[in-house]
């Protein structure tokens, strides 16, 4: 079947979103949307045949205009955290907007999670552009960004690409939450994961690593065999007393998956694949009754995972991560995919 698009809401502004639709097989689908250039819908057949729709969202577009949960939004300019909200590039410190503490997160007050993108719709994929005009949140060059959808045997495929014509920072990822049992499924203690990382990065207690690389052997933070998420995620660990579950970037191994998770319940299954170094796992620790999902599912405390691709957090700051710099003339291209199939 071919790509479909409808109008899908209102932004409070007066602008127009649109709801962009590509089918994979057995009636699998997506469903995208151009605020915030995020995935709404990924519905998939569980091992019965039944489609199964295993992202959480809103029904509407006030849901994702007023609550900060950045349900499948893009991120951007730079994923993850800051520390101190600073960073200095050739000498010149520059100061962004504090929205988690003292800290910069997730692209700042108004992030890319909260613009209307252009789009281009294709027989199987969807491009998402958008400008970020010189000194947008404090970063330095005007930034182009396009994010790439495809869906090709049940196979969503990400593509972020950004040139600028002056230096600056750039870490863009994806922000989905997943439930393989539905996103009205409950919560995820009992998904199967395997990350394919020996290490993650140590952080404080404001999430914010600053040049640690700890082993995961012999700690709770050891996904290296198929593990279910809730076995150790009330540990008394330091890491997860900090994150309030997980809520960590894992260093990956360069093996050709960065994690495959698995529910019984409905046997399916999700293999993630990135060109990026780093996957952050996060157990939805922060969401509450106040957010009210799709037919009105409360989407509360941990009812979801993501895994999100990225560049290390505080990379900027810390010389001995890989640093997120992108330079002018030069193309930041990334491709993260996730793949959906049934366990046999």
């Amino acid at each position: 079947m071919v790509s479909e698009q409808r109008i899908f809401g209102t932004t409070l502004a007066g602008e127009t979103v649109h709801c962009y639709k590509l089918y994979g097989k057995e009636n699998a689908y997506v469903e995208l949307l151009d605020y915030g250039a995020r995935i709404h819908s990924i519905c998939v057949p569980d091992k019965n045949g039944v489609l199964r729709d295993v992202s959480l969202g809103y029904d509407n577009i006030e849901g994702y205009e007023t609550k900060t949960a950045y349900l499948g939004a893009t991120i951007g300019r730079v994923c993850n955290r800051i520390g101190n909200s600073a960073f200095t590039l050739h000498g010149k410190t520059y100061s962004l907007y504090a929205n988690d503490g003292k800290n910069h997160l997730h692209g700042g007050k108004v992030g890319f999670d909260k613009k209307v993108w252009k789009s281009e719709l294709q027989d199987n994929a969807v491009t998402f552009t958008y400008v970020s005009p010189d000194g947008e949140e404090g970063y330095p060059g005007t930034l182009t960004v396009s994010v790439t959808y495809t869906f090709e045997d049940n196979k969503l495929t990400i593509i972020h690409k950004a040139t600028t014509d002056k230096d600056t920072v750039c870490a863009l990822t994806n922000h989905a939450y997943f439930n393989l049992s539905g996103y009205d499924g409950g919560d995820i203690l009992d998904h199967v994961l395997t990350l394919y990382a020996d290490s993650f990065t140590k952080a404080d207690a404001e999430s914010i690593p600053h040049g640690e690389i700890v082993a995961v052997a012999g700690t709770p933070m050891d996904f290296t065999t198929p593990t279910p998420i809730g076995k150790n995620i009330n540990s008394d660990y330091e890491a997860i007393r900090f994150g309030k579950g997980y809520d960590h970037n894992w260093v990956l191994n360069g093996s050709p998956l960065a994690a495959s998770v698995y529910v019984e319940s409905t046997g399916i299954q999700m293999d993630v694949a990135t060109t990026l170094p780093g996957v952050q796992f996060y157990t939805a620790n922060f969401l509450d009754n106040s957010n009210v999902g799709k037919n009105n599912i409360v989407l509360s405390y941990r009812s979801g995972f993501c895994l999100e691709t990225q560049y290390f957090p505080n990379a900027i700051n810390v010389k001995e991560f890989e640093q997120p710099i992108l330079k002018a003339g030069e193309t930041y291209l990334h491709k993260t995919s996730y793949q959906f199939l049934i366990r046999k």
